[in-house]
């Protein structure tokens, strides 16, 4: 009996503990560069289509990181534009986010014709462990949870 009282004590002391933690894919967790990113490609680019991806989990970051993302922005905004002058506008809208808290971004900058010819999301290779060395990912990290 008195194992028991101990182990659904441990059991609670530790749930707890533990509350606070919750994936980064997670449905409903909180995740507020994933919801600020979004929040920032809307009112800039009005978006006939966005996706945002978190990808964290997939590299060398604690659990629950936001630090690394792929969007899909498809806006009538990219008409005549190149590739790389669309780029240039998701990341001047995500600025802040670049420069604090995000350590990767891949970008889908499509016009609606080419979303509907090919409305397809591009995978992210495999991560190779690069950034468990880059010191720049820590210090973002250490500074975004103060």
């Amino acid at each position: 009996m008195l194992s028991s009282v101990r182990s659904s004590s441990l059991a609670f002391a530790l749930s707890r503990q533990l509350s606070h933690f919750r994936p980064s894919m997670e449905p409903g967790a909180h995740r507020p560069v994933e919801t600020s990113i979004r929040t920032k490609l809307t009112q800039t680019l009005q978006p006939e289509h966005l996706e945002v991806l978190n990808e964290s989990h997939m590299h060398a970051v604690p659990p629950g990181s936001e630090s690394h993302f792929r969007v899909l922005v498809v806006s009538p905004r990219f008409e005549g534009l190149s590739l790389l002058q669309r780029h240039r506008l998701v990341n001047e809208a995500l600025r802040e986010e670049l420069s604090s808290s995000v350590h990767a971004l891949a970008i889908q900058a499509k016009t609606p014709q080419q979303w509907s010819s090919d409305p397809s999301l591009a995978k992210s290779p495999p991560c190779l462990g690069g950034s468990k060395h880059d010191q720049t990912v820590a210090e973002k990290l250490k500074a975004g949870s103060n």
